[in-house]
């Protein structure tokens, strides 16, 4: 059976891609940006075929300490880190706001066994964090997160209703917090993701 691997943007594609060598099992598929269409996108696609699991790989941001420019990040379970309500009290997530639903899904450790990186959660957030504050707060939320994307709850969300393991690799191109694009190291972040992909092949 194939695995099913999917990106946000062409760029992770080609990265991902390169790291595979043409492997025939392995099916990669651009998907779009942000966990709404990643969802969707992802569950048109394992309603198509018949794939033994999926992942999300890409690029991302990495919460201070916890993992650093060019290492690879393997999600334990992806966070839906700002579906929920806010309150006096605090954040509150979606679960204990009393209507159902889920803010966290673990991924599949047996897909990734082979690959090398840091072990932790990854959060999906439909608003990139660009503030010193709102890291400070994600990391003091979630002590298990090492990095932030857009898409990864997305697609575990479409491979839990389709009954396909699910698992998420994340290479780090910068550091959460302020916005500055003249640090990010993208190139950095591409290489490690074509060396990481390895392992699955």
């Amino acid at each position: 059976m194939t695995l099913l691997i999917v990106t946000a943007v062409d760029a992770e594609r080609d990265a991902v891609r390169a790291g595979l060598k043409d492997n025939a099992d392995i099916s990669v598929q651009t998907i779009g940006l942000g966990p709404a269409q990643a969802a969707a996108a992802t569950a048109l696609l394992l309603s198509k075929g018949n794939y033994r699991g999926v992942v999300s790989a890409g690029i991302a941001g990495a919460f201070a300490g916890r993992a650093e420019i060019g290492d690879t990040v393997v999600a334990t379970r992806a966070i839906a880190a700002d579906l929920g309500a806010q309150s006096p009290r605090g954040w509150l997530p979606v679960v204990s706001l009393g209507f159902g639903g889920v803010s966290s899904i673990s991924a599949d450790a047996s897909i990734t066994a082979d690959i090398e990186g840091r072990r932790g959660a990854v959060l999906t957030l439909a608003t990139v964090t660009g503030t010193q504050e709102t890291a400070e707060e994600l990391s003091g939320r979630y002590p298990d997160a090492h990095a932030e994307a857009m898409e990864g709850f997305g697609v575990a969300t479409a491979a839990k209703l389709c009954g396909v393991p699910f698992a998420e690799i994340r290479t780090i191109s910068n550091i959460v917090g302020p916005r500055d694009k003249d640090g990010w190291r993208l190139q950095d972040a591409f290489a490690a993701l074509t060396k990481a992909v390895g392992g699955l092949a």
